[in-house]
């Protein structure tokens, strides 16, 4: 077993810069775009110089890569613990399971509609490379959900049949879906009925019980 050390004061003000660097970069692109964003605009952000920045990230394509790293490992954490696919046993604790969830990403993209917006629609035009990596993270996302799906099969909580990558695919679209209309409509009210519909078609269908 590795026993790492303790981080001394001096790095530990290189972590916090760097942090603070991409946070300040974040700003800049969600207010300005990226490509009309330059280095100058965030150290001066900042308030520090372009040597400063340039001893922490190469270029600004350096610093939108993680950029993008970071709000998707905002999206991710809000699937951890008691959010962990094997964390339900049930399907009544998959419902609650999935509207936790649901609360936990109106969270992350409602604390700051920025994120969405950069995150979803903005993030694909900067080059193509970046729009691989954007459509990457929704295959990604696929996966996590298929995880949920397949725990639900293989426990006996969900039917036996489910096509579980095409069921990921279209629940996904649907989150999606609601993240968009959240960008349109930031009303927590219209959010919290968007939420009850998906979790309902995803329970329930769409058809009239006899």
């Amino acid at each position: 077993m590795t026993v790492s050390s303790p981080l001394t004061r001096a790095e530990r003000k290189k972590q916090e810069l760097r942090r603070e660097i991409v946070e300040a970069a974040f700003e800049c692109f969600a207010e300005r775009g990226y490509h009309a964003t330059g280095i100058a605009d965030i150290a001066a952000r900042l308030g520090i110089g372009h040597g400063t920045f340039y001893r922490y990230y190469e270029n600004k394509r350096d610093i939108v890569d993680h950029v993008i790293t970071d709000l998707i490992e905002r999206v991710v954490g809000s699937l951890t613990a008691e959010n962990a696919p094997e964390a339900a046993s049930s399907l009544a604790d998959y419902r609650r399971q999935t509207a936790r969830i649901g609360d936990a990403l109106t969270s992350v993209f409602g604390s700051d509609p920025r994120i969405a917006r950069f995150l979803v629609l903005e993030a694909a035009g900067i080059d193509a490379d970046m729009r691989e990596r954007v459509l990457d993270f929704h295959e990604v996302a696929v996966g996590l959900t298929a995880g949920y799906l397949e725990h639900g099969v293989e426990i006996g909580y969900l039917r036996t049949d489910l096509d579980i990558e095409s069921t990921a695919r279209a629940i996904n679209g649907m989150i999606l879906s609601g993240v968009l209309a959240a960008l349109r409509e930031p009303d927590p009210a219209a959010q919290e009925r968007m939420g009850t519909a998906i979790r309902r078609v995803m329970y329930d269908g769409i058809s009239a019980r006899e």
